[in-house]
């Protein structure tokens, strides 16, 4: 049996599959399994996928009608063999020392249940700054804690970066949720704690297109992203709270509001700097400043404030009135 099944689901992706095969064929780690599932392409997919298959026995081909990305994943991850499961997408490609360094990171950590990778975007000509910025937030998140502290942010790991040990996989496995199954996936690994690493080498190269899944897909907007923090806010830090605070009501809290209202969470009260603001109601929440945390409230708070540095500056702040954070509170894009 082969270490690792390298899984790379594939629709119409004859431009670039052959170059992330390739990728995988010279990896360092030589025992594994690449397993192509291809999701009813109508291009050469078959044909490119089929060629490398003769060529290298460690590779196989499986086909099946178009259903789409999830149930494409799970067909995969019901014919791997291998005890870890490396993911990668037809359009990217992978370091040649990849597998051997989560696999070995994997090994060494028998506490951590999955290992990502940083990453470099591709092609940078015409990279968007939202990109950029993400890219280069992936890229700090190079401890279990870390990555553990940021998973309300954004997704923490990239999906094509993410090697899993497939217990795991096959107790939590994908699901469509109308949300990125990914992000969901993750979510659903953290509530146990810190249990996802890293190896903090650019391991990936990301192709980033309009073209791209993540890009084009409904379930990938902002607003199911917003859908799926609140689901798992709601099943992991705000479990036992109906009532919790919320600082900040710009446009990235008034939406995690609204979905933690929908499952039964509201603001006991609304932390905000805007001096317009206080003393005002919103939803029932009083509208209050910073100073009222001095007291310490006896809900749990969700920081739902947009960028980095504002992020940075009220960690600083809630360190100084005793705030622990995933224990008093979290932060939430």
């Amino acid at each position: 049996m082969a270490r690792i099944t390298v899984l790379i689901p594939v629709w119409n992706g004859e431009a670039t599959l052959s170059a992330a095969l390739r990728s995988v064929a010279r990896q360092s780690e030589s025992d594994f399994e690449c397993l192509v599932v291809d999701d009813g392409s109508t291009d050469d997919s078959i044909a490119i996928a089929t060629a490398i298959a003769r060529e290298d026995a460690r590779f196989r081909v499986l086909r099946r009608p178009h259903q789409g990305i999830v149930a494409t994943l799970e067909a995969g991850q019901r014919e791997a063999r291998a005890p870890l499961i490396a993911r990668l997408d037809a359009d990217d490609w992978m370091h040649r020392h990849r597998l051997a360094k989560q696999a070995a990171l994997l090994d060494a950590r028998r506490d951590l249940e999955a290992v990502g990778s940083g990453v470099r975007l591709f092609p940078r000509s015409g990279l968007r700054e939202g990109r950029r910025a993400y890219e280069r937030w992936l890229n700090t998140l190079v401890t279990p804690e870390r990555i553990w502290r940021e998973r309300f942010i954004e997704c923490p790991i990239a999906h094509p970066a993410l090697m899993i040990r497939r217990s795991r996989l096959d107790a939590l496995r994908y699901r469509d949720r109308g949300w990125p199954e990914d992000y969901d996936l993750l979510l659903r690994l953290l509530r146990r704690g810190p249990v996802i690493g890293t190896v903090p080498e650019r391991l990936l190269g990301w192709r980033d297109l309009p073209t791209r899944l993540s890009r084009t897909d409904p379930r990938c907007g902002l607003d199911r992203f917003t859908a799926c923090r609140a689901h798992h806010l709601s099943r992991d830090f705000l479990a036992d709270a109906p009532q919790y605070l919320l600082w900040g009501h710009g446009a990235t809290g008034k939406a995690l509001r609204h979905e933690l209202a929908a499952l039964g969470h509201r603001p006991a009260a609304i932390i905000e700097v805007h001096p317009g603001r206080l003393g005002n109601a919103i939803d029932g929440a009083l509208v209050v400043p910073i100073e009222a945390l001095e007291d310490r409230p006896p809900y749990p708070l969700v920081v739902s404030v947009a960028g980095a540095t504002p992020r940075g500056e009220i960690r600083a702040l809630l360190q100084t009135y005793g705030y622990r954070e995933g224990i008093d509170y979290v932060c939430a894009a």
